[in-house]
């Protein structure tokens, strides 16, 4: 069920998700000279960044992909507010995921650790600060490691929210756990079963669960995060995991699928809590996927449904603003990453703000004059 919609001409490749018709995969040579390592855009919130890393084991259930191991082994990044302006800026990968990122996306032409280059914002291990934070849940796109919604981390973080970035192991390229070993995609040799989206959400959904269980035992900040206030965020098969996440976990109390198709199915009696859509055109009434248009029906709650003209699949992620570290030139017509990432941010933490912090949010009730490309559906919104 390979998905490969281009972000850039050889960038469609990364671009795989649990949504669609199986695609071959093809070679990606960069097109452009290479512009040197990426630089993560700036947060936009008042406050500086810390990051770590947990590795957590899950006991209770074996591994859905690796059939020789008993117990579920997951990578949890955390994003947070801190004091600390200055320290060891946090790696976007290791050497090693770069290298086997790339060569999952037959991404070509550049060295291996290209991506390992990348800038962060985030100061590695620093002090967390604040208190009553919010919590917000991330979860990446099928064969991508968390690294790739790093930007969008980031700037939750900057903002007053503590961020678990969940890398769902052997659903991604590369994912290092705790020993030092580099897990690689074993569920990419499965993508093509009947039923591989829906088992796909549901073991994503007991990650979720899992984490949420055990972070208050596993990180020095728990005490500063507001239980009570917690929200998920995934992009393709991770917002597809999002709705599913909350179905069966009532502390999830708001949440966004950013372009995935969804698979868990809503009780037929609604689903009240607060959810928001936010993807590409073909998710429109009457467009190409009608799984949003069949959950809209069941959400009983505050709801929001928006689409972006000129959006990309990858538009949600970090994707974009790696092209040029790659030498790919982007796609005619496709949203400037710049200004994706802008969009994305923007209206992920109105959503948030509104729903975890109580604060309202105007931008959230009508079209924007600021922002023309987002379009509501289903009463603005067209086919294009």
């Amino acid at each position: 069920m390979r998905h490969l919609l281009a972000v850039a001409a050889g960038l469609a490749v990364l671009a795989v998700s649990a949504c669609s018709a199986p695609t071959p995969p093809r070679s990606a040579a960069p097109s452009a000279t290479p512009t040197g390592p990426a630089t993560l855009p700036a947060p936009t919130g008042p406050h500086p960044v810390g990051t770590t890393a947990l590795y957590l084991n899950d006991t209770s259930r074996p591994d859905p992909w690796d059939l020789d191991a008993t117990t579920r082994q997951l990578k949890v990044t955390l994003w947070y507010p801190t004091k600390q302006r200055d320290g060891q800026r946090a790696p976007y990968m290791t050497p090693k995921e770069s290298e086997l990122t790339l060569k999952g996306g037959r991404i070509a032409g550049v060295p291996d650790d290209t991506l390992s280059k990348t800038r962060t914002n985030a100061t590695k291990d620093a002090e967390p600060t604040g208190r009553d934070l919010p919590l917000v849940v991330l979860s990446p796109g099928f064969t991508k490691p968390m690294s790739t919604l790093t930007a969008l981390a980031e700037d939750l973080a900057s903002r007053g929210y503590v961020v678990a970035g969940i890398d769902h192991t052997y659903e991604s390229y590369a994912t290092t756990l705790a020993d030092g070993r580099v897990a690689e995609c074993l569920a990419c040799d499965s993508d093509a079963d009947p039923g591989f989206g829906t088992g796909l959400v549901a073991g994503r959904a007991a990650d979720v669960s899992f984490v949420l269980d055990q972070l208050p035992s596993t990180w020095n900040g728990a005490d500063r995060i507001d239980r009570s206030h917690i929200a998920m965020v995934g992009q393709s098969i991770g917002g597809a995991g999002a709705m599913a996440t909350m179905v069966k976990d009532p502390r999830i109390r708001a949440g966004i699928d950013m372009d995935g198709t969804t698979y868990a199915r809503i009780p037929k009696t609604g689903f009240s809590r607060p959810f928001m859509f936010i993807g590409l055109p073909q998710h429109v009434p009457g467009g190409r996927d009608n799984s949003w248009e069949r959950d809209w029906k069941l959400l009983t709650g505050w709801k929001r449904w928006i689409v972006l003209s000129g959006a990309d699949h990858q538009s949600f992620t970090d994707l974009p603003l790696l092209s040029g570290a790659l030498g790919i030139k982007p796609s005619y017509g496709i949203l400037p990453a710049a200004r994706a990432a802008e969009l994305t941010r923007t209206y992920v933490a109105a959503f948030l703000d509104q729903h975890l912090k109580s604060q309202r949010q105007p931008l959230l009730d009508k079209p924007s004059a600021r922002y023309p490309e987002v379009k509501f559906c289903p009463a603005t919104c067209g086919q294009s």
